[in-house]
C-alpha cells in the first residue's frame, strides 16, 4: 500500500547525538515492555482457559498499538525520528504542500552545490551516523522543502562562483570527479581573480541560507532527544 511506503535517509551526527539518540529509544523501548508486562500481570489470571488468556494477550497488543500511533508509546527509532521531524517542520513554517522540484534536483547525493560539511568528519564532528525510514509523504515533504528553500541561495552561489572561483580545493575536488587532470584545475583556478573579503563574506552569508535534508534531520534529532528547541507555533 502506497500509505506505508517509505523513504530512507542517511545522516551524519555528532557522537552525542547518536549516544542519545540510542539511550532515548532504549529507554522508551523498555517503558513500552514494562507497561505490557504489567498488563499481563494483572489481567491473566491462574487457571485462565486458553483461549481467553489468548485474547487478553491479544487485547493487550492491541492497545499498545494504538497508544504507538496516538504517541502515548514512542515506538521505534523511526517512529521517534518521524515524530520529531514533522515537529521541526511545523517549527520552521515548512510543513506544508511544495511543489516537485525539477526533475532530479533531490537525486544527488551530498549536499546542495556550493556549501561545505556543516561540521567535520573527525573528532568533536560527525563521528556517527544514524539511518532511519520515513513515511514517503514525509520524507517527500523533507527533500522538497530542503530544495525550495535553498534554492535561491545555491543560485547565488553558483553565480558568485562564475564570478570568483570555487578555490584551488573545490576545484581539485570537481576536477576529481569529472576525470580532469590535477594539473588543468590549477592552472584554470589560478587563472582567477582572488575574492576580497567582502566577497567572502557574501559567499558565507549565502552558505548559511542552505538547508538540507541532513540539516533538518539532526534539529529533528536533537529535538527528540531533549535539546533546547524553538517553541511550536499555534495551530492555524
Amino acid at each position: 500500500m502506497a500509505s506505508m511506503a517509505k523513504m530512507k535517509f542517511h545522516v551524519a551526527v555528532t557522537a552525542d547525538a547518536l549516544e542519545a539518540l540510542n539511550a532515548y529509544v532504549e529507554a522508551e523501548r523498555d517503558c513500552e515492555k514494562e507497561w505490557i508486562a504489567e498488563r499481563r500481570r494483572e489481567l491473566l489470571l491462574p487457571d485462565m482457559p486458553r483461549r481467553a488468556a489468548s485474547a487478553v494477550r491479544r487485547d493487550i497488543r492491541v492497545q499498545a498499538a494504538r497508544m504507538r500511533r496516538t504517541g502515548e508509546f514512542s515506538g521505534n527509532r523511526d517512529d521517534i525520528v518521524a515524530r520529531a521531524v514533522r515537529e521541526e517542520l511545523r517549527s520552521r513554517g515548512l510543513d506544508r504542500k511544495w511543489p516537485k522540484p525539477p526533475e532530479g534536483e533531490t537525486d544527488a547525493p551530498g549536499r546542495p552545490w556550493g556549501t561545505p560539511p556543516s561540521a567535520p568528519m573527525g573528532e568533536g564532528g560527525y563521528t556517527g551516523r544514524v539511518s532511519v525510514n520515513l513515511p514517503y509523504n514525509l520524507g517527500d515533504t523533507v527533500r522538497r522543502a530542503a530544495y525550495w528553500t535553498s534554492k535561491a541561495a545555491v543560485e547565488a552561489l553558483q553565480e558568485w562562483a562564475d564570478h570568483w572561483g570555487d578555490g584551488v580545493d573545490a576545484a581539485l575536488r570537481e576536477a576529481e570527479r569529472n576525470g580532469i587532470p590535477a594539473e588543468l584545475a590549477l592552472m584554470s583556478a589560478a587563472g582567477r581573480p582572488s575574492a576580497p573579503q567582502s566577497a567572502l563574506e557574501i559567499r558565507d552569508r549565502l552558505r548559511a541560507q542552505i538547508l538540507t535534508t541532513g540539516d533538518l534531520l539532526r534539529a529533528a534529532i536533537e529535538r527528540a532527544t531533549g535539546a533546547s528547541q524553538p517553541e511550536l507555533p499555534d495551530e492555524a
